[in-house]
């Protein structure tokens, strides 16, 4: 089994707020994330592949190709967008580093070809990321 790993970049606003709690409980679960004005990060985005090599090309995938699987359907819709409001695969959901890894796996694990989709590791900056492996590759560690 050979892991192969695509990282990008993108800027995004977001606001970590819960409609359904008070706006006491809301700084106290998410403290300064819950700016009313939001607040941005830089984020880098890993998207890791599994799967066997093939012999005749010598990849399990092009990286190329997953670059412009993971650029059209995921960097294109979040960069420089506010996640509240900007972006529709996130409608009603509080954008976190863990919902949007969710999110994004939901989006490229059906496209991925050539390999299955192993992980997806979000960073929201250089001393915070979530790492989430779905339910299709659990156990290959």
């Amino acid at each position: 089994m050979i892991f192969i790993t695509k990282k990008l970049e993108f800027c995004a606003s977001h606001r970590l707020y819960n409609p359904e709690f008070s706006d006491e409980k809301n700084q106290a679960t998410f403290g300064l994330c819950n700016n009313p004005n939001g607040h941005g990060h830089n984020y880098t985005l890993e998207v890791t592949v599994c799967g066997e090599v093939v012999e005749d090309t010598g990849m399990v995938l092009d990286l190329k190709a997953l670059k412009g699987l993971v650029q059209n359907e995921v960097i294109d819709k979040v960069d420089h967008k506010n996640l509240n409001v900007d972006v529709s695969f996130l409608t009603g959901i509080i954008p976190t580093a863990e919902n949007l890894a969710i999110k994004f796996w939901d989006l490229l694990e059906p496209r991925i070809q050539g390999g299955r989709l192993y992980q997806i590791k979000l960073f929201e900056s250089d001393r915070n990321f979530v790492i989430y492996r779905g339910e299709n590759c659990e156990g290959l560690d």
